[in-house]
């Protein structure tokens, strides 16, 4: 049996961790993985109540630092398949069952919860106007530049297989949000099969998201990598 395991890269997520992982099929996942991003809150303590397997980090060590220590441990723990769940309930974990067995199937080596399915939908979800349309634009460019037919690259729902993740230097990429970014440059690199599924927007007061500076850092960010990315052929990502 292939062993499927669940990461949460958590900060102050504790009134939304709860639902998040009730939510999530029975039967689909072997485990869960928590790692703490030095939370204010009870995040730790709903997460030992509810069973999950945790780490604390005494420091935040950013979104992507967080996302190092979720995957080294999800594959020293023999994972087959990483599926990415955010705790705080942005993204409907009822679909963890479509995002993964594409993966288990063999299929796919990489499975992205797609949000943009059509503007009036996302923006109906409480997806800012401005993240929205910074999203298409990033997304367009990142096709033409990477030779995709993907609607969205900058997604937190995201599955694994085994075999991509040990095949990428993850460690190597950036401890902020770029890393998701960064990670999938890589895998495209590595000519990885890439599946989508289209999933529900959640955007509610509880829900993690940066703000329109940090956004606006973070495309720029993306654009430079992705010039990056032209200048050596992927390479620098592998």
């Amino acid at each position: 049996m292939k062993k499927v395991i669940a990461i949460m890269p958590a900060y102050n997520a504790a009134k939304t961790l709860k639902k998040t992982v009730l939510d999530i099929p029975p039967g689909i996942v072997d485990e869960i993985i928590l790692v703490d991003d030095s939370s204010s809150d009870d995040t730790i303590a709903v997460a030992h109540e509810l069973g999950l397997t945790v780490v604390e980090h005494p420091m935040n060590r950013g979104y992507g630092g967080n996302q190092k220590t979720c995957y080294t441990l999800a594959l020293s723990n023999k994972a087959d398949v990483i599926v990415m769940i955010h705790p705080d309930y942005q993204y409907d974990s009822r679909l963890t069952k479509a995002m993964v067995q594409p993966i288990l199937d063999g299929h796919f080596d990489l499975m992205l919860g797609s949000r943009i399915r059509g503007r009036a939908e996302v923006l109906a979800g409480g997806m800012p106007k401005y993240k929205y349309f910074g999203n298409r634009f990033l997304t367009l460019t990142e096709n033409l530049v990477l030779g995709q037919n993907l609607s969205e690259y900058h997604t937190g729902f995201r599955a694994y297989s085994r075999s991509l993740l040990q095949s990428l230097p993850f460690h190597r990429y950036s401890d902020d949000f770029v890393f998701d970014s960064q990670i999938m440059f890589g895998a495209i690199a590595k000519h990885a099969r890439i599946g989508e599924v289209a999933i529900p927007v959640r955007y509610f007061a509880e829900a993690s998201s940066i703000n329109f500076l940090r956004s606006c850092v973070y495309g720029l960010s993306i654009l430079k990598d992705l010039g990056v990315y032209a200048l050596t052929s992927g390479k620098a990502f592998i």
